[in-house]
């Protein structure tokens, strides 16, 4: 089944805010511009689909980007420094996955972000941010309808997610959970896999429309929290599957 294809208003809420940009010298350019694909590569991948390591060869980066080593060595410097990779010595460097605990601790830490940015979103949206937020989901209300389509599903799920952060119109909402998507949405894929999770989303997701459509704050910050709280104890529970 497909869906029909989204309005200007609701692709537009999935793209993230385009910043002013200050160009640098040559060298500089290089590894700004390999650290940001790297990173932007890394926030989409499914780490915890495999047991495997994801690694990420110096080498081959420098042949794909036309480019020497040393601005991959840096880039790669700054995404250590930030937590997304690590150097393991006479093995390179690899993604990093959390631990069961930590995880939990990060979608707790989005949880309330989000919540935040909830209750914002339900006192300052407009019916067009209502209505585009409604269409993200257009062609799933119903869990087999999912199940027809549960990659769209996943993507648009996630989409959501960073819609109701974007709309807050807080860029530093904005800030604070782009480095902590890299692991809340590789969880989201997992647990959208399960059939009583997919349908729990759908009702959830509703639920959080309707009371932003109403400008009810407190009910849009109440059920956000308890969405992504369910996500935790989805973790709590089955994390000795995810994680091994």
């Amino acid at each position: 089944m497909r869906r029909a294809a989204p309005s200007s208003k609701a692709e537009a809420i999935r793209r993230p805010r385009s910043r002013r940009v200050v160009v640098p010298a040559d060298g500089e350019t290089s590894k700004r511009r390999i650290y940001q694909s790297l990173k932007r590569a890394i926030v989409e991948m499914d780490i915890y689909g495999t047991e495997e390591p994801v690694e990420l060869g110096e080498r081959r980066i420098s042949k794909e980007y036309g480019v020497s080593r040393t601005p991959v060595r840096e880039a790669i410097a700054m995404l250590e420094y930030e937590g997304f990779v690590r150097t393991i010595p006479r093995r390179g460097v690899v993604v990093v996955r959390k631990t069961r605990d930590q995880i939990i601790e990060i979608i707790e830490a989005w949880a309330a972000l989000e919540a935040i940015a909830a209750r914002l979103v339900a006192t300052k949206s407009t019916d067009e941010d209502v209505a585009a937020l409604r269409e993200i989901f257009t062609g799933f209300e119903a869990d087999g309808l999912v199940c027809e389509a549960l990659d769209e599903y996943s993507q648009a799920n996630i989409a959501f997610h960073q819609a109701i952060i974007r709309l807050s119109g807080s860029q530093t909402l904005v800030d604070l959970t782009e480095d902590l998507l890299l692991h809340v949405r590789a969880i989201r894929r997992i647990a959208i896999g399960q059939a009583e999770r997919r349908q729990r989303s759908i009702d959830d997701h509703f639920g959080i429309i309707d009371a932003i459509e109403r400008r009810d704050a407190d009910r849009a910050e109440r059920l956000s929290r308890q969405h992504t709280l369910g996500l935790a104890a989805f973790v709590e529970t089955h994390g000795d599957r995810i994680f091994g």
